[in-house]
């Protein structure tokens, strides 16, 4: 917001008591505008009483600018009255202002220390004296600030002409100390200084100190620039010496340029960069090598003539042995399988049935001639895949599978936490120690122009001044641009359509719309325990023994003590904490070997805690839940599904309240009003008595309160821990659930089925409340566990109601007993 300014100081009344804002490291003068940033919860809303109000402040220094809050002790006596013209607010919540100096003021007593410190003020106008004394001395001031002005580079020429055009010396003063670099101690002392002429003094000392400093660095300056012409005596010397060299045939930097044009010939470039090559060629050599810009360019060059433009390392590609690398790295994943298949498959039949390959030189693999250019949907521009899930389900090593079904180069180029656009595209070359981006260095590395290269937590990618790295690579994965990829170090188009891209990310939220768009999307969720224990008895743990030198007939493991692994000492959608207890047992058997124990170890499931200590797991639904008010819910992370317990409480008070706590974002909050008002409206319906919820708060709380939550799939089961509650009967202990609930009682379908089925039943759960139009999601989830798990599908509360909570104590007592 912005609020005009206007009205000079003998415009404003001042009251007697002004809110107090503390100043570090700052000093306002009266008669000047200045820019603050404000902060402090405490000093936001002081800023906002004041523009509820006169929009006046009491701006004063701080003693000790450390200080934080500021208490009277710490402040100067002596101020400034200033008037908010200005206010932006920040994303953050500070707040920005323009503030205008009006009068000098001093703080006599303090009337309020909180929320805000409130002090009574008198104005303190600066004393005149004789006019003739106050001229000379404004003159000298404003001649000296003038001559400073041209000493330094930092302050523009037209402060000396506004201050040549400031007649009052009241007004002079403050202007020239104001935007002249002094001490924030030397600025409060002219301000408290009277007087005026005692003012116009003490900153003609400071000025006069200031521009001594300034002639003595000009000096300085110039006597540096004297010695750097030394530096030009020794560039004639060598280009004599280069001279002499030439008559001797001793010139090493032809030989550097022979040498440079003769692998940019090998490298077969391009006529674009072949051109660019030949022209810095030519630069080259006509620079002397005692000159910057010769290294500059000899590097370049050796870029150029190290890129694989023409290199091409993958061979045919093969179905069936593509299928059997793939069986062999990564156990089950049948629909990710059949989707990598199907497009090698189609790469396979567009390289056999192509335009043919043009004839390459000797010892260069042949390359295949340009497609055709094709507009619209069309068939010839292959996908980018994009492995999506949580940590440890095998995304990476699914690419490193595939650059070795197809026999290509594997290339991995991490973009977690990549903030810099030129970590993309690259520096330009006029900037010294400039190279490419990495995407050219990850090429260079490969020494192939078609290698796998898997784009690595394409999710994390950051933005911030220096440019948004997930812009630049939108031209990247587009295949109808990236033939022409121009990287910012070398200047000219290098072809990227021949590269394999793989990105991966674990959430699709923060991936920019446009450069999801450019993406096929494969989801990898959790494992089963079934699907683990197949993983480890396949794969994880033949990689211990052999990494820990172990043979198999050392240490072996029975089934169900690495089911006991995956359910007590693990709770994971992938499988990176299995394998590392796995290393764990590996170890200690390791050591007993080398201790001369050679017996083989056979680890079943109750010796297992002698290897790993007590089970870190422990099914605790069913100790959650024995009261009423706490119900059991499913959640999705980016890290795969996870339970959450809801616990609800009432406690009278005056009036009726709803306390939300356990950092629940907000549509998670109005989730949990939807639900409170659902049960509070239908009472008696749900045979709750009315007058239950008259003068008593609700508190709904859900537990690991560090770790944010949002999204509206925990409005069933907020419900349920509330009826819970009213109705004293607990919620049973075997069910969990998911779903959105609406006022009128409905539950509508939520996301993440598949994920929240493979928490629930890594945490024990035999039931899952489901909302009715979610069933067709049933077809993700495994086989297995839809046979071991019971689903309920319901389209409203009271069927919620009427499976997740035990039967009332009227409903389960014999006929004929009598209550005690």
């Amino acid at each position: 917001m912005a609020v005009q300014p206007g009205g000079s100081p003998a415009d404003f009344v001042i009251p007697d008591a002004l809110p107090v804002l503390p100043l570090r490291d700052a000093v306002v003068f009266p008669l000047t505008a200045v820019p603050l940033a404000v902060g402090q919860p405490r000093s936001v809303r002081l800023v906002d009483d004041a523009m509820r109000g006169n929009r006046l402040l009491a701006l004063v220094t701080q003693r000790d600018p450390k200080a934080e809050p500021a208490a009277p002790e710490d402040l100067h006596r002596v101020g400034t009255v200033g008037v908010i013209h200005q206010l932006a607010r920040g994303p953050d919540g500070s707040v920005r202002l323009m503030v205008q100096g009006i009068e000098r003021v001093r703080l006599l007593d303090w009337l309020g220390r909180e929320p805000y410190l409130v002090a009574r003020v008198e104005v303190a106008r600066d004393q005149t004296v004789e006019a003739t004394e106050v001229d000379a001395l404004r003159r000298a001031v404003v001649d000296i600030f003038r001559r400073l002005v041209e000493a330094s580079s930092e302050l523009p020429d037209e402060l000396a002409v506004a201050a040549e055009n400031i007649t009052d010396p009241r007004h002079a003063v403050y202007f020239i100390a104001s935007v002249v670099p002094l001490a924030v101690a030397a600025r409060q002392e002219l301000l408290e200084l009277d007087p005026v002429t005692a003012k116009l003094r003490r900153l003609l000392d400071l000025l006069q100190r200031e521009l001594a400093v300034r002639e003595l660095g000009r000096k300085i300056t110039t006597d540096t620039e004297e010695r750097l012409s030394k530096k030009q005596r020794e560039y004639y010397l060598r280009e004599q010496l280069r001279s002499i060299q030439q008559e001797l045939g001793e010139d090493g930097s032809d030989s550097q340029v022979v040498e440079l044009r003769r692998r940019i010939e090998e490298a077969r470039l391009p006529d674009e960069a072949r051109r660019e090559a030949e022209r810095e060629l030519s630069r080259l050599a006509g620079i002397s090598p005692a000159s910057p810009e010769h290294g500059m360019v000899l590097t370049y060059l050796d870029w150029m003539a190290s890129l694989p433009w023409s290199k091409l390392g993958g061979g045919t590609i093969d179905i069936r042995r593509a299928r059997q690398v793939l069986d062999e790295d990564h156990f089950d994943l049948e629909k990710i399988k059949d989707r990598i298949l199907e497009y090698l498959a189609v790469k396979k039949l567009r390289q056999e049935r192509g335009a043919g390959a043009r004839q390459a030189g000797p010892g260069v693999a042949p390359v295949p001639a340009e497609p055709p250019r094709v507009t619209g949907d069309s068939p010839a521009r292959e996908p980018i895949l994009c492995f999506v899930g949580p940590p440890g389900v095998g995304k990476t090593s699914l690419g490193q599978s595939i650059a070795r079904a197809l026999g290509r180069r594997f290339v991995r180029m991490s973009l977690g936490g990549v903030r810099d656009e030129a970590e993309i595209r690259g520096h330009r070359r006029t900037y010294i120690g400039a190279l490419p981006g990495r995407i050219i260095q990850g090429l260079r590395r490969a020494e192939t122009r078609d290698p796998v290269f898997m784009l690595d937590e394409i999710d994390k990618i950051g933005a911030d001044w220096r440019g948004d790295p997930s812009s630049a690579l939108l031209e990247v994965l587009d295949p109808a641009q990236n033939h022409t990829f121009v990287d910012n170090y070398l200047g000219v188009p290098f072809d990227l359509s021949h590269v394999l891209f793989i990105a991966t990310a674990n959430t699709l939220d923060t991936i920019p719309g446009p450069l999801r768009d450019r993406m096929e999307i494969l989801v990898l969720s959790g494992y089963t325990d079934e699907e683990k224990i197949g993983i480890a008895r396949e794969y994880l743990i033949p990689k211990q023994l052999a990494a820990h030198g172990l043979a198999t007939d050392e240490l072996s493991f029975e089934p169900e003590a690495i089911r006991r692994i995956v359910r007590g000492y693990t709770r994971e959608a992938g499988v990176r904490s299995l394998e590392r207890e796995i290393a764990a047992v590996a170890r200690k058997v390791a050591r007993r070997l080398a201790e001369g124990q050679h017996e083989p170890v056979r680890i079943s499931a109750d010796s297992l805690a002698e290897y790993l200590g007590r089970p870190r797991f422990l099914d605790e639904v069913a100790e959650r839940t024995t009261r009423p008010g706490v119900a059991t819910g499913l959640a999705w992370t980016p890290t795969g599904g996870d339970v959450l317990f809801v616990e609800v409480t009432m406690m009278p008070t005056t009036d009726e309240r709803l306390v939300l706590t356990g950092m629940l974002g907000d549509v998670m909050r109005e989730s949990a009003q939807a639900a409170v008002s659902y049960v509070w409206s239908n009472a008696e319906a749900l045979d709750i008595d009315p007058k239950l919820f008259e003068g008593k708060t609700i508190h709904v709380h859900v537990p690991a309160g560090a770790i944010p939550k949002d999204g509206p799939s925990a409005g069933v089961t907020i419900m349920t821990a509330l009826a819970s509650l009213a109705t004293r009967r607990p919620v049973r202990s075997e069910v969990a659930m998911t779903g959105e609930i609406t006022l009128r009682g409905k539950v509508l379908p939520v996301g993440g089925i598949k994920e929240k089925v493979l928490a629930a039943h890594r945490a024990g759960i035999r039931s899952v409340i489901l909302p009715s139009r979610n069933e067709r999601d049933l077809e993700d989830v495994p086989e297995e566990l839809r046979r071991q798990l019971r689903f309920i599908f319901v389209d409203d509360a009271e069927e919620v109601l009427r499976h997740a909570l035990t039967p009332s104590v009227a409903d389960v007592r014999p006929a004929g007993a009598e209550a005690r």
